[in-house]
């Protein structure tokens, strides 16, 4: 029996989040039906389906397994994947695929798309990402998955529908585009990644890191090396209008039960039961 990378599920409305974090191991996450993932610290073999990736930033334990994710979907004749990263990881990240190319003596055919805050990233008709910066140790990301639907402009709701056609036939632009954010990836990042993009504080679902828990851990400390700690979650409570918060990434300092312990002392009602342990 193959054994594969580890990872959890979670089922929310008509999305499936999977995926797997902690510091400085790997960290990995995918939503099928969206058809994107975020991050590579390894590839879980029924993930290679998924043909787009986002990269928050090129730090070993979220990019380890990207040669692999391209050779498997290579092997398997699947169409090349696309990945999306921070602008100054491309061209590093060239150089690494073509040595690993030489010594595998196989291709690795890819799409590497430099992306930058404030960009957007087309997925579909439906889908589009928006690209946030957030607050690292390096150059790092935060992706916004927005749902995409055209609704009738206030002007004509009243029109019969004959109408309606007719003035579409004859070009006028009789919709406009809304847009609702499904889901928010804030990756590794200090709690201004977050507050400076506060959409991500109104998406559906928000994945975030909570790399520190104990009240012993020093938060300016934290903070310089561009992670988050429980205090800083506790202190903005309110402004979490999610309806599932995900915190993750939490330090291999410690074991499960701690962290339940300390996240359930310092949040009760677990932000009115939305807040989830990815544990």
């Amino acid at each position: 029996m193959l054994t594969d990378q580890p990872f959890r599920t979670l089922a929310y409305k008509d999305l499936t989040i999977e995926g797997f974090s902690r510091a400085a191991v790997q960290t990995y996450w995918r939503i099928p039906e969206l058809k994107i993932g975020f991050d590579l610290g390894a590839q879980p073999w029924s993930f290679m389906g998924t043909p787009n990736w986002c990269v928050s930033h090129a730090h070993i334990d979220h990019l380890a397994a990207l040669p692999a994710y391209v050779a498997r979907r290579r092997m398997m004749k699947m169409e090349p994947p696309t990945i999306y990263l921070p602008e100054v990881a491309i061209d590093p990240i060239q150089k690494i695929l073509r040595q690993i190319s030489r010594l595998d003596r196989g291709r690795l055919p890819c799409t590497l798309v430099p992306v930058q805050p404030g960009g957007e990233i087309e997925l579909s008709r439906e889908l589009v990402v928006t690209v946030s910066a957030t607050r690292h140790t390096v150059p790092s990301l935060g992706f916004v998955v927005w749902e995409r639907r055209r609704k009738l402009k206030p002007e004509y709701l009243d029109l019969p529908g004959e109408k309606i056609r007719d003035l579409r036939l004859s070009g006028v632009e009789i919709a406009r585009e809304v847009r609702i954010p499904r889901l928010a990836y804030l990756g590794d990042s200090s709690p201004e990644g977050i507050d400076e993009c506060p959409v991500m504080y109104e998406a559906e679902v928000v994945i975030l890191e909570m790399t520190f828990v104990a009240p012993s851990h020093r938060k300016d400390k934290i903070h310089k090396f561009g992670h988050i700690h429980l205090d800083d979650i506790v202190q903005r409570r309110d402004r979490f209008k999610n309806d599932l918060i995900i915190a993750s990434h939490f330090s291999t300092r410690y074991h499960d039960r701690q962290i339940r312990r300390h996240v359930q002392k310092a949040l009760p009602d677990m932000l009115e039961g939305r807040l989830h342990l990815w544990l």
